[in-house]
């Protein structure tokens, strides 16, 4: 475990540290695009972050293969440097898409392609662990039809969640987190060294995710763009597809007694099927939901549009910040539920809480214009939106003066003889920066040399 935490910590330390000159790397080749209709942000932000992640990928990598528990992945498996082809090649399509704007075909011939990449080094789906059934050998083209689809499906998934900020690194963090709890157990619980790629793939992703999002949050100082993007869903297909299709389910040693007994007993085999569906739940369903209302419309399938459920969010009043939250809680629920069901299967008790939770994740749905507020003497601890708003003054009350600032005072003139402009108005029941409010209350200021 010591040698995981460490290579987390080295890719976290890598992709965040070089972030910063990535940033002004973007600002500097112009990597910065014109406001879209369907964008949340309203000043331009660099993208181009996927080359700090990249190479922080490549760190994490290359300290793995100087450990000593580690090391064995490397010399027994092809796997590491079949990641690595297909995230370079995945990679370098994304820092052009993000500078020049690439046709959405082209992108998807080359996620394709990064896929067969891998599956002609070995990182391929071999049998499928059917319940009831047991172990189901396929193909060579059945499994490369498989990896390639799955692929591209996660790939898309993640790139589609990918509209609020730090909203697709926070859920991809939190699917490897549940993974790799799941791929750790696999290979320290049962002593199955095949597991120990996708677990050392998803302590690579978790780090990559964590240097990136403090420069990622909302309001966020650059953005991953499909160079980063597109590059974390195609390390998450990967640990999934590692521990799926290599891992014999006959090396568990569960499929004993009779044939009921086997097939519950050997639910933890048969979890990476579905593991990698759940913890990309939410941003599946968002490609799904996006695919069917684009083709009903009469559009593209990989037309932009403000559909996402990121975007209705925000239209029925989140905040930009509750909304991020809102979908890591959702995201965590789905991940680390099926997680624990995989480990205590026979267990009631791990039902109650998900149901429990779920219940509370709706209130909080339901809720969007609630704001809670400190108490007044932990005001000065708490930002400003958290405290309590002052009152107005009663009936019999005297207003303040002009002298003294107060809101009641009429607006002093200005030098040329007017009113200064109000402060723009932000629409009632709107809680910060989001798509249809303002981002901030004070007046725009005029650019230096421009006449007042």
């Amino acid at each position: 475990m010591r040698d995981y935490l460490l290579t987390l910590c080295i890719t976290a330390a890598v992709t965040y540290l070089l972030t910063g000159p990535v940033r002004k790397f973007a600002i500097a080749a112009g990597a910065m695009p014109e406001i879209r209709a369907r964008d949340v942000h309203r000043e331009p932000t660099p993208r181009l972050g996927g080359i700090a992640m990249f190479f922080g990928l490549c760190a994490g990598l290359l300290v793995a293969d100087h450990l000593d528990r580690l090391n064995s992945v490397f010399a027994l498996s092809n796997e590491p440097r079949a990641l690595l082809s297909g995230a370079a090649l995945i990679w370098l399509v994304g820092v052009l898409d993000d500078k020049f704007e690439i046709d959405a075909l082209i992108k998807l011939g080359a996620q394709m392609i990064a896929a067969g990449v891998m599956v002609m080094q070995g990182l391929t789906i071999l049998w499928l662990p059917i319940p009831g059934v047991g172990p189901v050998g396929l193909t060579q083209w059945q499994g490369t039809l498989l990896t390639v689809a799955l692929v591209v499906l996660t790939i898309n998934a993640v790139n589609f969640v990918d509209g609020l900020d730090g909203l697709a690194a926070g859920m991809v963090c939190l699917a490897a987190s549940a993974f790799f709890l799941y791929a750790y157990r696999i290979w320290f619980g049962y002593g199955i060294e095949a597991a120990a790629p996708a677990t050392l793939f998803a302590a690579v992703l978790m780090g990559m995710c964590l240097g990136f999002l403090p420069h990622n949050m909302h309001p966020a100082r650059i953005f991953m763009g499909d160079s980063g993007s597109m590059l974390i869903g195609l390390v998450l297909a990967a640990s999934a597809i590692s521990i799926t299709g290599q891992v014999d389910p006959d090396a568990l040693k569960l499929f004993e007694g009779s044939a009921r007994e086997a097939t519950h007993a050997a639910l933890p085999v048969f979890m990476p099927l579905l593991l990698p569906l759940t913890v990309i739940a939410i941003p599946m369903a968002d490609l799904v939901l996006a695919i069917v209302r684009r083709t009903w419309n009469g559009q593209s399938p990989f037309a932009a549009d403000r559909g996402h459920l990121h975007h209705r969010l925000l239209e029925i009043g989140h905040s930009h910040s509750r909304a991020v939250l809102i979908m890591y809680f959702w995201s965590a629920l789905i991940a680390f539920g099926t997680l624990m069901y995989s480990v205590h299967s026979a267990s009631m008790w791990i039902m109650l809480p998900i149901v429990a939770l779920s219940a509370v994740g709706l209130v909080l749905l339901l809720l969007p214009r609630f704001q809670p507020r400190a108490p007044r003497w932990a005001e000065s601890f708490v930002p400003p939106r958290y405290r309590r708003r002052k009152t107005t003054p009663q009936a019999g009350q005297e207003a303040p003066t002009a002298a003294e600032g107060g809101a009641g005072a009429p607006p002093a003139p200005t030098a040329g003889g007017g009113h200064p402009e109000e402060p723009p108005r932000v629409p009632a029941g709107v809680n910060g920066a989001t798509a249809i409010g303002a981002r901030s209350r004070l007046p725009e200021r005029r650019k230096a040399g421009t006449p007042s």
